[in-house]
């Protein structure tokens, strides 16, 4: 058993319970798809890959716990450190680096939906305007149509909230950015009409990840593990708090389950 910090459970929790593709996608972002990186260990990046390619990473997630912790701890210190930090100090360092703000009280959600709103806003900055109020609605469900500061403001105020916008979010987040960076989105096939409602806000996010990873000075080697792991571990808690995917039942757009119409064709939900 690999030897990890046995208190971080805000990592633990979600590690543990998560499903194999999920954990295949840390792996990715751990190994560099295999390819290696310099402070990652021959043996180990050739453990989780068998594991990868075996479907075993569930049983050995413990490996997958004990590499994101001393990635976190290369880079609130040093490259070379080699020792591990909790998950909580991992999205300390992330949303400083990432100029986001914080606050001591809040919670590892908190701090994550915090980090795939600043990457959305971010994303934003590249859409036209009619991709930003597209996006606007179909992240909540038609309750924000518009866009500028009022907008962002009540977007933020709904995310933070949780409930769906917040698994939307971290879903489009998530699958933009392991397309951009391994090749390859979620394996998200278990609703098909689910995703493509999302579609139409994924695309332009996915657009803007290179201009947000240059804007963010992602560029160093700790830095291009954590925060894609920071984004698809916020993926994966979102994802354990939501049992339905609710869409339309014309058009397969997404939908809030407590909408009553659907803001793509107007459907009543139910209908």
């Amino acid at each position: 058993m690999a030897n990890y910090i046995t208190t971080d459970h805000d990592l633990i929790k979600i590690i543990q319970a998560a499903e194999e593709s999920d954990l295949a996608i840390i792996a990715d972002f751990i190994t560099d798809r295999n390819n290696g990186r310099i402070s990652l260990d021959t043996t180990i990046r050739t453990q989780i890959d068998t594991f990868k390619r075996c479907a075993t990473l569930k049983n050995n997630s413990d490996l997958l716990i004990k590499e994101v912790q001393e990635f976190g701890g290369n880079s609130i210190v040093n490259f070379f450190r080699g020792s591990g930090v909790v998950y909580r100090e991992i999205l300390d360092d992330v949303a400083d680096h990432m100029k986001v703000k914080i606050e001591k009280t809040d919670s590892a959600e908190q701090i994550e939906l915090k980090i795939l709103l600043a990457v959305a806003v971010k994303g934003m900055e590249q859409m036209k305007p009619e991709e930003q109020k597209s996006f606007f609605s179909k992240l909540t469900g038609g309750k924000i149509v518009g866009f500028g500061p009022g907008a962002i403001a009540a977007l933020q105020a709904s995310i933070l909230a949780g409930g769906f916008s917040s698994y939307i979010l971290a879903t489009t987040v998530a699958n933009a950015v392991a397309t951009t960076l391994i090749g390859r989105g979620l394996a998200l096939g278990v609703n098909a009409a689910f995703m493509r409602g999302l579609a139409g806000i994924a695309g332009p996010i996915g657009w803007a990840i290179t201009a947000i990873w240059t804007a963010f000075d992602l560029a160093s080697p700790a830095y291009r593990v954590t925060v894609p792991c920071v984004v698809q571990i916020a993926y994966m808690r979102q994802k354990a708090k939501v049992t339905e995917f609710p869409s339309c039942s014309q058009c397969g757009s997404a939908m809030t389950p407590d909408q009553k119409f659907c803001a793509e064709c107007g459907a009543k939900s139910g209908v």
